[in-house]
């Protein structure tokens, strides 16, 4: 099978949106956590680095996949690849 033009452009956004969801996961992962150790002071009776790295994590996570998902759809739907229903 010959890629067209449209394969090729459906396949750089979908790699441009990827490579910037994995750089923000890549941010909320390990740079945060590690500059989160610096902050001492106590949020709920636990350190508030703990809470950066175990909640707001989580959250930046599950908007990540909302927002992939949402994103694909459209996605698919612009270059015609969408599934039915």
């Amino acid at each position: 099978m010959q890629l067209t033009e449209r394969h090729h452009q459906y396949w750089q956004k979908n790699l441009r949106i990827t490579g910037f969801l994995l750089g923000i996961w890549f941010v909320v992962t390990f740079v945060l956590g590690f500059f989160a150790r610096d902050l001492n002071f106590t949020f709920f009776g636990w350190p508030f680095s703990f809470w950066v790295a175990a909640q707001g994590a989580l959250i930046v996570y599950v908007v990540i996949i909302w927002f992939y998902a949402r994103y694909m759809n459209r996605l698919d739907q612009e270059f015609g690849v969408a599934e039915e229903e």
